[in-house]
């Protein structure tokens, strides 16, 4: 009892401080006498509070309440997935992979994101520096990876699912001057490893599944290598985490590479040792080994392994590349690894066998196809691909659904451009001889004017050609600059943001937006979109003729002054926001299939369920729109 004092007098000068603190953290731990619903956005989700998690470490009875079910009385499990030697080893689609099997055990599982950068979020961050900003349905821009998440476990994350440094530090520092430390000295350790194990315990237990109650398990990754100097403090957070929570309710997987030395292939391991040890040093000791390698591990390899790093020869995993990511949660499965997270967590008593024979034919179908179409990706960021991992992945699930594999020809927008003849000819004629090959053109989101020229030429070039035309996002703002200046004969038509002195501006910035802050200032998330009649192409994909909701990311939108004349023209706006004044799809239609959107739908595309308008993208270039249109419309 009198431990239980101790939490509760904390508690309540926890309670009392957070109440007047408006931070994300302070709005999942908003603390009300009469309700136990942490409120994000317009929904509620019912939420485990800070008082009964306490109440459970100390074995103590909570008063019943209308969501406890047989979950909830279980504490959460927490699986934590670290990487060492480099970055870059996969450790996103380990840790959803790991996710997919306990998943398929029937265990209820949500994912949390750390990312030691000091960005609050990844909004402001280059393609280049950190692949694509993948949107939620909240708003919120977070870190690719929790787009794997979604996608492998098909759920639905918060923004408060990724943390950063510099959400911790933001949340630690305005309690700091609010003098909600009570005159303390504010540290590394306590201060943020606790707002770091609050944040934790918080989102943890909200439901990402669309299902009442918490999740089993919580599958956490912390992003970069150990060692990292901006990991230590969640290093350190975690390992009091552990300590906390039990033993029987703490897995730490370590994903690290296995790399094969000079020409008679042998697989080292020292570079693994090394990186275990310095976790260990830290504090965590690995229960599991995931070792990334080009081949199978050597028996052998493991053995030695299993001597120096202290960890069972049948808990360390081999993760080695295989034909397509859908095999990974399938070599954990055939390694077992479900058998050894589950004995960890105490959970073999409630876990069944992994069903995973829908995602086993998943993986093995797209293995099977032999039939390609080819797909002319123009942009601004084909340099690195994972700035446009969500589109490459739709892409991916719309040819698996028209049983076709995708062939994309990544084509950088400067190199159709008129000045790439001149300065690198061969580039030039290559990505122009790209173009004219592909069976279909996209042209993905992007800011900024470096290769708009080009983009403009090829949305041209499929306009004209009847070539099946994409634009999504700046992809649409580029099809209104080329029909107006192609068929409106306006040769000055631009975006405000690639000319702000442009005569004709048919794309101008939203007038709600900030000049002076980028982080978080565009229109974000999830939002609703009207179609304006019902005898378009996109209404019929979607199979709805009233409304589609989609994520957003923008700050530039098409000129509501020049809508009447470009319709009076041919190019149709058929979906437009709830005012009616912000134009959201565009169809052509004397062609083919020629749309262009202001939103992203890359964002809600699943394995199963691919995104209806890279469905009806990849049908119309497989000369197959028609058929399904009519069939759906047969009711088939």
């Amino acid at each position: 009892m009198y431990k239980f004092a101790l939490l509760s007098k904390k508690y309540a000068l926890l309670s009392k401080s957070l109440s007047a603190v408006r931070s994300p953290l302070a709005g999942l731990l908003r603390f009300q006498s009469n309700s136990t619903r942490v409120k994000l956005r317009k929904s509620s989700f019912p939420c485990r509070t800070l008082t009964q998690t306490l109440c459970l470490r100390t074995n103590t009875q909570t008063s019943s309440s209308d969501y406890h079910t047989q979950s909830e009385q279980r504490e959460m499990k927490y699986v934590l997935v670290t990487g060492g030697v480099v970055s870059g080893l996969g450790k996103g689609v380990t840790a959803s992979s790991i996710g997919v099997v306990l998943k398929a055990c029937g265990l209820r599982v949500t994912s949390i994101k750390i990312d030691p950068y000091l960005n609050t979020d990844a909004g402001t961050m280059s393609p280049f520096e950190h692949g694509e900003v993948f949107v939620l349905d909240d708003g919120g821009e977070v870190d690719l990876d929790l787009g794997n998440y979604e996608r492998f476990l098909d759920v639905t994350l918060t923004k408060d699912n990724n943390i950063t440094t510099g959400k911790i530090f933001q949340f630690v520092i305005e309690k700091e001057r609010k003098g909600d430390y009570l005159g303390k000295t504010v540290q590394v350790v306590p201060h943020i490893t606790d707002a770091i194990k609050d944040w934790i315990e918080s989102v943890a237990v909200i439901p990402v599944d669309g299902k009442e109650g918490p999740a089993d398990v919580c599958v956490i990754e912390l992003g970069g290598t150990v060692g990292d100097i901006e990991s230590m403090p969640f290093i350190e957070a975690l390992r009091q985490l552990s300590f906390s929570v039990g033993q029987d309710n703490f897995c730490l997987v370590h994903v690290s590479l296995i790399p094969v030395i000079g020409v008679v292939g042998e697989q080292k391991t020292k570079p693994t040792q090394h990186s275990v040890r310095e976790l260990r040093a830290l504090g965590l000791t690995p229960h599991l080994l995931a070792c990334r390698s080009a081949q199978p591990l050597l028996e052998n390899v493991k053995e030695k392994l299993s001597q120096f790093c202290h960890v069972p020869a049948s808990n360390i995993l081999n993760i080695h590349d295989v034909p397509n990511i859908w095999h990974i949660p399938l070599l954990l499965r055939n390694q077992n690894a479900h058998d050894a997270i589950l004995k960890q967590l105490n959970l073999l008593s409630i876990a069944m066998p992994p069903a995973l024979k829908d995602w086993t034919m998943m993986a093995e179908t797209y293995d099977n196809l032999t039939n390609s179409v080819r797909i002319a990706m123009v942009g601004k960021y084909v340099g690195l691909t994972d700035s446009y991992l969500s589109v490459v992945k739709a892409l991916l699930h719309a040819c698996i659904a028209c049983s076709v594999k995708p062939s994309i020809d990544w084509i950088a927008a400067s190199d159709l451009e008129e000045d790439s003849a001149k300065l690198t000819p061969e580039a030039h004629a290559a990505a122009w001889e790209t173009l004219k090959n592909a069976a279909c053109v996209l042209v993905p989101g992007g800011f900024g004017d470096r290769g708009v020229r080009g983009m403009i030429l090829a949305a041209k070039y499929a306009r004209e050609n009847n070539i099946p035309y994409l634009g999504i996002c700046l992809g649409m703002q580029i099809a209104v600059i080329e029909f107006a200046r192609s068929v409106l004969s306006l040769e000055r038509a631009d975006s405000n943001e690639f000319n702000a002195n442009t005569p004709d501006p048919v794309v101008i910035f939203m007038p709600e937006g900030s000049r002076t802050h980028m982080g978080s200032t565009m229109r974000l998330g999830s939002r609703r979109t009207l179609f304006h009649t019902t005898n378009c192409i996109t209404a019929k994909l979607y199979g709805n003729p009233q409304y589609v909701e989609e994520r957003h990311r923008h700050r530039y939108e098409v000129n509501p002054e020049v809508i009447e004349v470009l319709e009076e023209n041919g190019l149709k706006f058929v979906g437009k926001d709830e005012t009616g004044k912000r134009m959201e799809i565009l169809e052509l239609p004397s062609h083919p299939f020629y749309v262009g959107v202001q939103f992203h739908p890359e964002f809600k595309s699943r394995p199963r369920r691919p995104s209806a308008l890279f469905l009806g993208f990849i049908l119309a270039a497989t000369g197959k729109l028609e058929a399904h249109l009519k069939g759906h419309q047969n009711g088939i």
